[in-house]
């Protein structure tokens, strides 16, 4: 589990296909931190550390997961959100965030406002995911507040704090990002569903 609180950014450095797989071979400040085993979001998608080494540690994305997110667009010298699990005796800063993304979206916009930037995103209803004004998403791995929510866009506005420490200051319109949509509207989405 996860809060959606970008701790660190990694780097791509290496990149090898496997099969079906992908591996990744990453430099983070993080990576001495870290121990085989360990669950770790990239981007917002739940990898397991396969092999650390000073300052670079190893994850593989399998074909489902490369199907379903941006991590198959990842190359060599490309910024990354990290943030590990959360702990038992943390704080929920952000919201609950499972490392499981549900689709894909595409950055259409991005305004400066002199201070503090706004992103547009749109994704497919047709995979029947929602937002709510002012209730939760997270984008690339970071928890944010939806606002301008329509069936099948929204805007989230970013502080310069968060504009610096995440790869929001990389993206441009166009760009593919990971959405992983608020588990509490998932659920009561899916009940409600159930009565129609």
């Amino acid at each position: 589990m996860f809060t959606g609180i970008i701790e660190a950014i990694g780097e791509v450095i290496e990149t090898t296909a496997e099969g079906t797989n992908l591996t990744f071979r990453l430099r983070s400040q993080l990576a001495p931190e870290l121990k085989v085993d360990q669950s770790l979001s990239h981007n917002g998608v739940c990898l397991t550390v396969t092999e650390v080494a000073n300052d670079t540690y190893t994850v593989t994305a399998v074909e489902e997961t490369l199907k379903k997110t941006n991590l198959g667009q990842l190359a060599i010298g490309r910024r990354v959100n990290l943030e590990r699990c959360m702990s038992a005796n943390g704080r929920f800063d952000g919201h609950i965030v499972q490392g499981h993304v549900d689709q894909t979206g595409i950055c259409t916009a991005v305004a400066d406002q002199d201070g503090s930037w706004l992103f547009d995103f749109q994704y497919d209803p047709a995979q029947n995911n929602i937002t709510v004004e002012k209730g939760s998403i997270c984008i690339n791995g970071v928890s944010l507040t939806v606002f301008n929510s329509q069936p099948d866009s929204f805007r989230v506005a970013i502080i310069p704090y968060t504009y610096e420490h995440t790869t929001f200051r990389d993206l441009q319109p166009g760009d593919q990002v990971n959405l992983e949509f608020d588990i509490v509207g998932k659920y009561i989405k899916k009940m409600l569903n159930q009565y129609q």
